[in-house]
């Protein structure tokens, strides 16, 4: 094996590479053959590191130097600065509040996460499966296959307690279960990667930056269930997630990982990509189904469910992409080890995409139970230009707010769905008090609206109803009544939906009902936008914007 006196890990994220990473890359390497470095320098390109608004971003080992939105004309300095004379370019480290951090483990947004299903990303080339297996990639496969049963794979992940991170926080060892108590000649497992939630872009970043993790989770829950095929339904509008699974699968078969007698026993397995066109609903289990048939990508009425007559006809596991991601690691490490992060009844880490009107933006991972503060104020350095935290909403179009008066509340399946939202898949948009509710409760009801499969009549005309009622509000025609048909309305939507999509679409409006209903108000009675953001007389804002941490 080739040493080197330097690693410099560029972020290969989609996110750094629109914002010019490649052109970087290329600037640096061409210094790097003026200086005769090629042989002591070593570039590799990871997957996303988290913090996109700060891209394109490179990591220098083996101090961990970290350097921020590096651009072609930075190659130079750093090469004749830092990899010559050992002199970090202090104009590029990370800064905040006016402090720099001159190594990645010194910056708070990483220093406080705790990382188990990002633990890869950043870190290795995922178009390399031997820097994958050099960090421990498939030995849980490896210890599964030759060490363990069946029932002894699904008893470890029933012990450890994990939840599906796609949303509803299923228990996966239960799901598993009921998979594997199926008599049938064929079983399938499908990964969820239909991630569609306005901002939300966890497991895409995990498929570019860590695909062989999903991989193997995937061939461990087929073992434990008796699967022989697995198929990853992604969007094809993921084109780097879909290059590095197919690099993935292509090098996983060659090393004989997957395919016929894995690891020398009588367990063969292999996955296919499927790719859909985009539609939100496909994230919904039973309308993915229908889509990878090759039908029209609606929901089925439940039961049967999945686990008992899934894809084909046959009995079939959904998981997400975060899901099985943690599978390797529970599977090596053991159920209690994974039970030492989060909480009793919610274990493991979540993943969040941290977007909105937080001065850092991106990827973060925290043990479940995290107080939404930590998130916000510790991790994401607070609200920007002076302004004043508002609210969160979590769990994307499906989900509610959380006021500020809930910031210290814990972020787990438990206390979320007590004040009216979901954890989802895992979007976190942070709203200051310039962001106007009602107008947020309309962006996202329009985005259901527009996603609706149209199959039942309470999602189809039920949502466009209450949209329409929104509308008459924020621009001033509304009245105190339509407050009473919107949570009337909201309720029997959320009754009487077949889908998950249409249960859970009312929950921005009735969110932000039940914690901004003066807003609502205000834009009825006094034909005021308390945020001035909808376009109806309003007053300015006029009290001065201070920039103070709530209470």
């Amino acid at each position: 094996m080739k040493i080197y006196r330097i690693h410099a890990l560029i972020c290969a994220g989609a996110q750094c590479l629109a914002a010019g990473g490649n052109g970087f890359e290329d600037a640096l390497k061409e210094e790097l053959k003026k200086h005769d470095l090629t042989e002591e320098v070593n570039i590799v390109e990871t997957g996303c590191m988290g913090s996109c608004q700060l891209g394109p971003l490179m990591v220098v080992y083996p101090e961990g130097v970290i350097y921020t939105k590096v651009k072609p004309e930075d190659a130079k300095e750093i090469v004749e600065e830092h990899f010559l004379k050992g002199r970090p370019v202090k104009r590029l480290l990370w800064k905040q509040e006016e402090k720099q951090f001159p190594t990645l483990n010194e910056v708070p947004f990483f220093a406080k996460q705790t990382k188990i299903v990002l633990r890869n990303c950043g870190l290795i080339n995922p178009e390399d499966i031997n820097e994958y297996i050099a960090q421990g990639g498939y030995e849980a496969l490896a210890k599964a296959l030759t060490e363990m049963t069946p029932e002894d794979v699904i008893k470890v992940i029933k012990d450890s307690g994990l939840r599906g991170r796609g949303g509803a926080g299923f228990p996966t060892g239960q799901k598993w279960e009921f998979a594997y108590k199926q008599q049938s000649d064929t079983k399938y497992i499908i990964c969820n990667a239909d991630e569609g939630d306005p901002g939300a872009y966890m497991d895409r970043s995990i498929l570019e930056g860590d695909p062989h993790s999903v991989l193997e989770g995937m061939a461990i829950a087929g073992y434990a269930i008796g699967a022989q095929k697995g198929y990853i339904y992604v969007r094809a509008e993921y084109p780097l997630a879909v290059k590095r699974l197919e690099i993935a699968i292509k090098q996983a078969r060659a090393a004989g990982l997957l395919g016929k007698n894995i690891f020398g026993t009588n367990f063969s397995f292999d996955i296919e990509l499927r790719m859909g066109a985009g539609a939100f609903v496909c994230g919904e289990e039973t309308a993915l189904i229908n889509s990878i048939e090759g039908k029209r990508g609606e929901p089925r009425k439940k039961p049967p469910f999945p686990a008992q007559k899934g894809v084909f006809g046959k009995p079939t596991v959904i998981n997400n992409v975060e899901t099985l991601a943690n599978v390797p690691v529970i599977i090596e490490k053991g159920a209690q080890f994974f039970r030492k992060f989060g909480t009793e009844k919610s274990p493991g880490t979540k993943v969040f995409a941290l977007a909105g009107k937080v001065n850092i933006t991106g990827l973060v991972e925290v043990p479940l139970g995290t107080p939404l503060r930590t998130i916000v104020f510790d991790i994401g350095g607070g609200i920007p230009e002076g302004h004043t935290f508002k609210a969160a909403q979590t769990g994307g179009p499906s989900g509610g707010v959380i006021p500020a008066e809930y910031l210290d509340v814990p972020m787990d399946y438990e206390n979320l769905p007590q004040l009216g939202t979901i954890m989802g898949s895992g979007g976190l948009i942070i709203m200051d008090e310039t962001s106007c509710m009602v107008d947020v409760a309309k962006f996202f009801l329009k985005f259901t609206v527009d996603e609706s499969c149209g199959k039942c009549t309470p999602c189809r005309e039920g949502t466009r109803q209450m949209l329409n009622i929104l509308e008459k509000i924020t621009s001033g025609n509304g009245t105190m009544e339509d407050i009473d048909r919107l949570e009337k309305l909201g309720n029997i939507i959320k009754l009487t939906s077949l889908c998950g999509l249409g249960q859970t679409a009312p929950n921005p409006v009735l969110s932000t009902l039940r914690y901004f209903r003066d807003e609502y108000i205000a834009h009825i009675k006094d034909k005021k936008c308390p945020a001035n953001v909808c376009s109806m007389r309003g007053a300015k804002n006029e009290g001065k914007v201070v920039n103070r941490r709530p209470a």
